[in-house]
Order: C-alpha cells, then sequence, then structure tokens
C-alpha cells in the first residue's frame, strides 16, 4: 500500500494537477472570504468563516474529482491496470494506497486556510472574538467531507476508463450525497418520513459538526459512507476475477 500511496502522491507533485487544485481552491476561497463584497468578511463585518464552511464543499465538488479521475481510469487506458493487479498487493491495499493518496492532497489544500482563522482571530473586535469550536468543528466536517469526496472519486474511477466519464459521474455523486437528500426531504410528500431522508445525506451532519459539538454519531456517519463507496470500488475492481 505505501509503494502505491508513494507512487501517487509523487505524481502528483511532478504534474501540475496538485498545484492547480490546491492554487485554485485557496484563490476561490480566499476571493470569496476577502475580496467579493457579498461574501466577504470585511464587509459584512462578523468574525467568522463561514463563508469558508458554506461554499467549500461545492469547490470541492469540482476539485476533487479531478484529482481522483485519472486514478484508475487513466490506468484502464493505459493497460498498465493489468500489470498493477499482477503485482503482490491485494486489491485493498491498491485502493487505500490511491485513496490515500487523494485525501492526504485535499487535507494539504485545507492547511494554508489555517491562515484565514488566524486573521480573522486578529480581526476580530476584542482580539479573538470568534467561535473556535466552531470553527474546529468545521473543519473536521471539511476533512471528512473530502474524504467521502475522495472515495466517492475513486470508485467513479474504477467503473470508466474514460475520465471526463469518472469526473462527471464523480461530480454528480458527490452533489447528491452531498446535498440531493436534502433537496428531495423538502418535497412535502414524504411527511414524516422527511427528517429520515434528510439525516441520510451529509449536509445535515456536515452541519451538526459546523456548530462546535463532535458529536461520535456523525463521525460514524462519515466513516459509514466511506467504507461503504470503498466497498463498492472493491467489488468493481474484483469483478475482472467473475
Amino acid at each position: 500500500m505505501i509503494q502505491i500511496f508513494l507512487k501517487e502522491f509523487n505524481s502528483f507533485l511532478n504534474s501540475l494537477i496538485a498545484y492547480i487544485v490546491i492554487s485554485v481552491f485557496l484563490t476561490g476561497i480566499g476571493l470569496l472570504m476577502w475580496v467579493f463584497p457579498d461574501t466577504s468578511v470585511l464587509e459584512y463585518g462578523y468574525a467568522d468563516m463561514e463563508t469558508l464552511f458554506v461554499l467549500g464543499p461545492y469547490v470541492f465538488m469540482f476539485l476533487i474529482p479531478a484529482i481522483t479521475m485519472r486514478m484508475f481510469a487513466e490506468e484502464k487506458r493505459g493497460g498498465t491496470i493489468e500489470l498493477l493487479l499482477t503485482k503482490p498487493l491485494t486489491d485493498w491495499q491498491i485502493i487505500f494506497g490511491k485513496y490515500l493518496s487523494g485525501l492526504v492532497l485535499v487535507v494539504f489544500a485545507i492547511i494554508p486556510t489555517l491562515v484565514y482563522y488566524w486573521s480573522i482571530y486578529k480581526l476580530g473586535s476584542p482580539e479573538g472574538n470568534i467561535d473556535t469550536a466552531g470553527v474546529m468543528g468545521s473543519y473536521v466536517g471539511l476533512v471528512l467531507l473530502g474524504a467521502v469526496f475522495t472515495a466517492i472519486g475513486i470508485f467513479s474511477s474504477v467503473i470508466s476508463s474514460n475520465q471526463i466519464i469518472s469526473f462527471i459521474v464523480a461530480v454528480f455523486f458527490c452533489f447528491i450525497v452531498y446535498s440531493g437528500f436534502e433537496s428531495i426531504a423538502s418535497i412535502n410528500d414524504w411527511g414524516r418520513f422527511s427528517g429520515m431522508l434528510e439525516q441520510l445525506g451529509i449536509l445535515y451532519h456536515y452541519d451538526a459538526l459546523s456548530k462546535g459539538l463532535i458529536d461520535s454519531r456523525d463521525v460514524i456517519y462519515f466513516l459509514s459512507v466511506i467504507a461503504v463507496v470503498l466497498l463498492a470500488t472493491k467489488l468493481v475492481l474484483s469483478s475482472r476475477k467473475w
């Protein structure tokens, strides 16, 4: 697994993908938080990071699939997937190696945003007038959300040899899992089941974490979604033996 992780991570560092993804994420969020008047912290005068945690997931919906779309699709297109599968590695080692390389890159994109927290902390009146617990909870939620999107991206990459198709499928699934269930639950016809449907989506649990209370139920939900998606990836990858 370590070999796969290092291979994938080095391929990111040796290409423009990692630098483009991190630069686009930080530049986009930076502009939204500090420049654009409709979302700028300086304009509405509240010491919080709501812009990052509300709009960040939608940015991730496109950036993370851009990272993961090549992981298996390129192997299939280039004919190297068979060579990879003949090595003394289990399917799980291959999947986890590729998954962790994408997740680490996502975490590297998030870490520099701590500068935004420090800036708002210093700009607060009085200094430090920011809900630190809520911010930390939101960071936990954002990392877990990135972990789910990475798993979905890996799954989308393994089902197709076309990177563009993998990207589109990943974006679609990320949107459905994040806010699709809440949109469906808002339909009045569901009645008492609307609350249950809403809790199936990530947004419900992501919002709960952003309040600063890290509930084990929300964490277990994220980990369960990741496990299910990676298991589906394993089944697709193992289908070559059927």
